[in-house]
């Protein structure tokens, strides 16, 4: 049985960038009460990026309290909404802006995070998002940011991607910077026991996506490897804990440094056609992130996994977390892991949520054109087409109809 050893996971060099844009990643129980010490090096007037949902839970308080009884202002803008758009992006900016402040502080899961880093693009190097759609577009100098998140999931606490939609296609962009990427993030799993068990379950799956797809894309590297393998072991171990104890402490931290860890991964690798899939589903029917990237999953792997080397990482990451024997093919050990996942989202409830999804097989043609220019499309280890795409959503569609049957 896998060791959840958290010091051992939770060193900094796991995290650090090789270069100026050096970023500090504290983890442990009331960390999150240090902000203040990290903040009065960094500005000393904050702008506090949350949703309603995170004020409500308390933290805000906590948080903005701690930075003023140290001398620093806040202004505080909750109206963080999920998937965050060019629209809700801007309102974020207009804020900030007539607040004049030099420091922004993402506290919550990664729509906060995201809306944070994509008011810092807009607010200091001016335009809209979509100037900053690829990567280090951004020709001036951005606000320190600090990243405490509440939930454990996107990983956005150690990205310098801001995923940001678009008002009227809902094609989501990814806006990367070096200088986006948070000076320091605070990881406190204590502050995840707010997050209600189905939030917990959507973001851990999603998480534990991040960690199986950026370990086989095109992008892929001996560092992504390192933190997705570490993130899929901590992901694997605490989620089914979770699932059965919301309170179990020690699992929370597990699952928030997995997912910081997948984070560090995607920074490094970038994603694969499961979030492509995802994105679609979630502009066409509303369907939650995680539930839609998790369903996902286990149809996209068994697609990669006629690919020898993504059935050979695969392979390697079943035999690390023990969920295949050392001396098993590389083919079973794919598939021990692949049926995993199928395991962990029936823990997760999936098939449930399934029920009200509304999926129409006649969307299936307009769905797989989308997915086909999803930005994450381009790094799956094998090429995807919108015909390989048309035949993953049929398949996706009929395990629906046969649950429900």
């Amino acid at each position: 049985m896998f060791d959840l050893s958290l010091e051992e996971f939770s060193n900094d060099s796991f995290f650090a960038r090789k270069d100026a844009f050096t970023q500090i990643v504290r983890f442990g129980n009331g960390i999150s009460k240090s902000v203040a010490d990290y903040a009065k090096s960094l500005g000393s007037h904050a702008l506090l990026v949350t949703d309603p949902g995170v004020r409500k839970a308390g933290h805000v308080d906590v948080v903005s309290k701690l930075m003023e009884s140290s001398g620093i202002q806040v202004t505080i803008y909750d109206k963080s909404v999920e998937n965050p758009t060019e629209s809700s992006v801007q309102r974020c900016v207009e804020v900030a802006d007539s607040a004049g402040i030099d420091l922004i502080l993402g506290l919550g899961g990664g729509s906060s995070m995201d809306t944070a880093k994509g008011c810092n693009f807009v607010l200091t190097n001016g335009g809209t998002m979509e100037d900053y759609w690829g990567i280090d577009k951004a020709t001036k100098p951005m606000h320190p940011l600090i990243a405490i998140p509440t939930t454990a999931g996107t990983g956005s606490e150690c990205q310098s991607f801001a995923l940001i939609s678009k008002d009227d296609t809902h094609l989501k962009m990814a806006c990367g910077d070096r200088k986006a990427l948070p000076r320091v993030t605070l990881l406190d799993p204590e502050l995840t026991l707010s997050q209600p068990l189905r939030v917990s379950a959507c973001t851990g799956i999603d998480a534990l996506a991040h960690a199986l797809e950026s370990a086989v894309t095109k992008k892929r590297s001996e560092d992504s490897n390192r933190h997705a393998k570490i993130a899929f072991q901590l992901l694997n171990h605490s989620l089914p804990i979770i699932f059965k104890d919301p309170n179990d402490l020690t699992a929370r931290g597990g699952a928030q440094l997995g997912a910081s860890h997948a984070g560090a991964a995607i920074e490094k690798s970038m994603l694969g056609a499961a979030h492509s899939m995802a994105n679609p589903l979630t502009a066409k029917y509303g369907t939650i992130h995680g539930v839609a990237v998790g369903l996902a999953l286990p149809l996209v792997m068994e697609f990669n996994s006629t690919d020898q080397t993504s059935m050979n990482i695969y392979s390697e990451f079943a035999k690390v977390a023990q969920l295949s024997a050392l001396e098993e093919s590389s083919e079973n050990a794919c598939n021990s892991l692949i049926n995993r996942v199928k395991v962990l989202l029936g823990m997760a409830r999936f098939q449930v949520e399934s029920e009200q999804a509304g999926f129409d097989s006649n969307d299936i043609p307009e769905l797989a054109s989308e997915a086909a220019k999803q930005w994450t499309a381009g790094f799956n280890p094998r090429s995807i087409e919108v015909n390989d795409f048309e035949v993953l959503y049929q398949k996706l569609f009929h395990s629906f109809a046969r649950e429900l049957v």
